[in-house]
């Protein structure tokens, strides 16, 4: 039999069972690509990392992401989470990481405290914004159980954004955001009525909250993600779409997440444009919470 070891941690916030949780398994060498996502479907969390050498000596390491259900080319909180928990370990050069992923490299900056101890994490989206197909505004609403009414088109419509991982954004009206609750069925009606969406919805719905602030919820009841307690490759297309549909030159966007479900959390986003488009990083901070072995 072979051990593994792993951490949890709750990421994107500063408070122990809030934020999003993470495992992270810090040394996946050997590891078959059957067990790491059999591990993943284990720890039932919405995210589950594997850190593996790197292919580039240059760079920190191969980190290999899975849902439930499948792999992901790259995600928001398992790369603040993996690079706290590498971070703890000394594994960073100068407070920075470099993490090879399916969607690009991941430039990462470690956050601190006063003491020099690790508290988080920034990141670079490893691709610019790109957009794909709008969305019916009926079929969002009925995705998540509100009325055509409550979505809002006044800036957008409902539609594909990405920064290597591609969700469908919809904003809504503030007063139904907590109402809202994903109805199986209609998120399969909209896949099969939307083939560019290749067999994958993730909707991230957000209602603007005062200035430079928004309250957002992410479903994915599909791939095993009922609700999302925070998303930072959802985050990270916001505040680039945001940004977007301006003339500034930057934006910054602190997001609320998970507050309905009990475990709040945020992310800060900071959107610039650049030489190839609109970029973005993503900050949280993380909390560590259990430690243990897997044996195969």
């Amino acid at each position: 039999m072979r051990t593994y070891s792993f951490v949890t941690v709750d990421v994107f916030t500063s408070t122990r069972f809030g934020g999003n949780p993470l495992a992270v398994f810090p040394d996946a060498k050997g590891m078959s690509d059957a067990e790491m996502q059999s591990l993943a479907a284990e720890f039932n969390l919405s995210e589950t990392t594997f850190v593996l050498p790197p292919e580039d000596p240059a760079h920190t390491a191969r980190v290999r992401i899975f849902t439930r259900t499948r792999e992901m080319p790259f995600a928001g909180h398992p790369n603040v989470g993996t690079a706290y928990v590498l971070a703890q370990q000394g594994r960073d050069t100068n407070g920075k990481l470099l993490f090879e992923e399916l969607a690009g490299l991941v430039e990462i900056d470690v956050e601190r405290d006063g003491s020099g101890a690790p508290i988080g994490a920034t990141i670079a989206a490893p691709q610019p914004l790109s957009l794909g197909a709008e969305l019916p505004v009926e079929a969002v609403a009925a995705c998540v159980g509100l009325q055509p009414a409550d979505i809002r088109t006044g800036a957008h419509r409902p539609v594909g954004a990405s920064l290597g991982n591609p969700f469908v954004i919809a904003e809504v009206e503030p007063s139904a955001l907590s109402r809202a609750t994903p109805d199986f069925a209609s998120f399969r009606q909209a896949l099969e009525q939307t083939p560019s969406l290749d067999g994958r919805l993730a909707l991230y719905c957000y209602a603007h909250a005062g200035e430079g602030s928004v309250q957002a919820r992410m479903f994915a009841p599909l791939g095993g993600t009922i609700e999302d307690a925070a998303t930072g490759s959802a985050a990270g297309p916001l505040g680039a779409l945001l940004l977007s549909l301006s003339e500034a030159a930057a934006l910054r966007l602190d997001i609320h997440q998970g507050v309905v479900m009990g475990r709040p959390s945020l992310l800060r986003v900071v959107a610039r444009r650049g030489a190839d488009g609109i970029r973005a990083t993503i900050a949280g901070q993380c909390v560590p919470v259990l430690r243990g072995e897997a044996v195969l």
